[in-house]
């Protein structure tokens, strides 16, 4: 006789999630889209850009922006130190750098684990999140970063792609 609950785990798909912190909150991201996780190193500042945007890094000649998601979703400025890292996404054919607290670990989520954002109305835009699962104790928030980083406040995947 075989263990049901086994069997359940390995028949229904699964996505593997890059887990990262942003203050007292843990986020996660579709891992096909990470590149790699680098330390965080002084970034070359660019005039005018939003301040979400940090600016660039020159990454094995290829000139990366590089932005910071705190800002980007309004949570408190935090000083940077040995954790703060960068994960280097590829989204839709441009690399992106995103500056966040902590990288956790990878994980793997069944489809039925991920349950949708609440809504919210009006006051707080739900557009860039996947949903939400309970891993343990754990909550995360799924980002569709893809989604976030095309969308048109981002500005950043439309203009290169022609």
């Amino acid at each position: 006789m075989h263990d049901s609950n086994e069997s359940q785990h390995s028949s229904e798909p699964t996505q593997e999630f890059l887990t990262f912190t942003l203050g007292s909150e843990e986020y996660a991201i579709d891992i096909l889209r990470v590149q790699e996780i680098r330390g965080y190193d002084q970034v070359t500042a660019i005039a005018n850009s939003p301040a979400f945007i940090k600016g660039v890094i020159n990454l094995r000649g290829a000139i990366v922006p590089i932005i910071d998601l705190r800002i980007k979703f309004n949570l408190p400025v935090v000083t940077y130190d040995q954790f703060t890292v960068v994960i280097i996404l590829n989204v839709m054919k441009r690399i992106i750098g995103v500056v966040v607290d902590s990288v956790s670990d990878v994980i793997a989520l069944a489809h039925g684990a991920i349950k949708p954002p609440p809504e919210f109305g009006s006051t707080f835009n739900t557009e860039y999140l996947m949903g939400l699962a309970t891993v343990e104790a754990r909550m995360l928030i799924l980002v569709d970063i893809e989604r976030l980083m095309s969308s048109g406040e981002m500005a950043l995947l439309n203009e290169t792609n022609d």
